[in-house]
C-alpha cells in the first residue's frame, strides 16, 4: 500500500474571504465544491497540477471560528524564485510575515485570512503555487517515523537537522516529485503540542478502501474511523500525535471529487 496524499484540510471562518484570498494571491481555482447541513466544502488547487499532486481542502463550519493550534505547523508551496514571489504577493497587499532575508534566503512564510501559516519554498518541478509539503509538530521522532514508514510505506526523501530540533520529509516510494511530503518536526527540549481545530486532516489517496483498511489494521494502525462508519465512502485512522488521516478511494483529481 503505497498511497499518496490527496490534499490536506484546513478550517475557515470566513469561506468566501478565504476563497478570494487563495484565488487572487496564489492563483488557484476550486477543483470541487461539496454544501452540505451545515457545512461547506472546496477542493483548490492551482491550473495544471500534476495528477499526483495534493489539493488543499478548505472547510467552513456555519457559526464557528476555528483556532489554530501547534500541532500542525503549515503548508509549503512552490516557486521557482522565493524573493521574486514574496515580493509579489507584498506588492498584492500580503501582510509582510516572514520575509526571504529573515528566513536566510532560501524560503519566506505568509498567512492566510484564518492565520495558517504558508511557506514559500523554491522547486523546479510541480505547477506554482503547488503543495510541496505539509509540516506537521510530532513529540517522539522515531515513533512518528515507524508510523509512517510501517503503516503507509512512506520513505524518507530528505531531512534536515540542528542542535534544536529536526525535519524529515516522508513519501511514498517512487512518489512522483511533484507528489506533496510529510514533513515531521521534532524539536529535542520534549515539549508537548496542542490539536485544535483549525487543522483537520491530511487525506491519502488510496486504490482499494476496504482491502487498504485491513492492512492498516493488520499493522496496527488506531482503528478512528472504519469505512463501515463512512458509508463505504472514506475512513480515518490516527497518528500516535492525534494527528487525522483520511483515506479515500481515488484515481485522481479529475471529474466528480465528492464519493457522497
Amino acid at each position: 500500500m503505497t498511497g499518496i496524499l490527496d490534499h490536506t484540510m484546513m478550517r475557515v471562518g470566513d469561506l468566501e474571504a478565504s476563497l478570494d484570498w487563495y484565488q487572487t494571491h496564489l492563483e488557484y481555482e476550486e477543483k470541487d465544491r461539496y454544501e452540505g447541513d451545515g457545512f461547506t466544502i472546496v477542493y483548490l488547487g492551482p491550473e495544471g497540477m500534476h495528477e499526483d499532486g495534493a489539493m488543499l481542502e478548505l472547510t467552513h463550519n456555519e457559526g464557528e471560528s476555528p483556532e489554530i493550534g501547534d500541532a500542525w505547523g503549515h503548508i509549503a508551496v512552490r516557486v521557482e524564485d522565493v524573493d521574486d514571489a514574496y515580493e509579489e504577493l507584498i506588492k498584492e497587499g500580503v501582510e509582510d510575515y516572514r520575509d526571504p532575508d529573515s528566513c536566510g534566503g532560501s524560503y519566506a512564510f505568509v498567512t492566510d485570512p484564518d492565520g495558517h501559516e504558508i511557506e514559500i519554498v523554491q522547486r523546479d518541478h510541480g505547477a506554482r503555487w503547488s503543495i510541496d509539503h505539509t509540516m506537521i509538530r510530532v513529540e517522539d521522532a522515531d515513533e512518528a517515523l515507524g508510523f509512517w514508514t510501517r503503516k503507509f510505506e512512506y520513505e524518507h526523501t530528505g531531512r534536515w537537522e540542528s542542535d534544536s530540533f529536526a525535519n524529515y520529509f516522508m513519501k511514498p516510494e517512487d512518489a512522483a516529485e511533484e507528489a506533496m511530503a510529510v514533513e515531521l518536526t521534532y524539536n529535542y527540549d520534549g515539549r508537548s503540542y496542542e490539536q485544535k481545530d483549525g487543522w483537520g486532516h491530511f487525506c491519502v489517496r488510496l486504490d482499494d478502501l476496504q482491502d487498504d483498511w485491513e492492512t492498516l489494521q493488520q499493522r496496527e494502525a488506531p482503528d478512528y474511523r472504519d469505512p463501515d462508519s463512512c458509508d463505504q465512502m472514506y475512513a480515518f485512522t490516527k497518528d500516535r500525535d492525534g494527528h487525522e488521516i483520511e483515506l479515500i478511494e481515488r484515481d485522481g483529481i479529475e471529474g466528480d471529487l465528492f464519493p457522497f
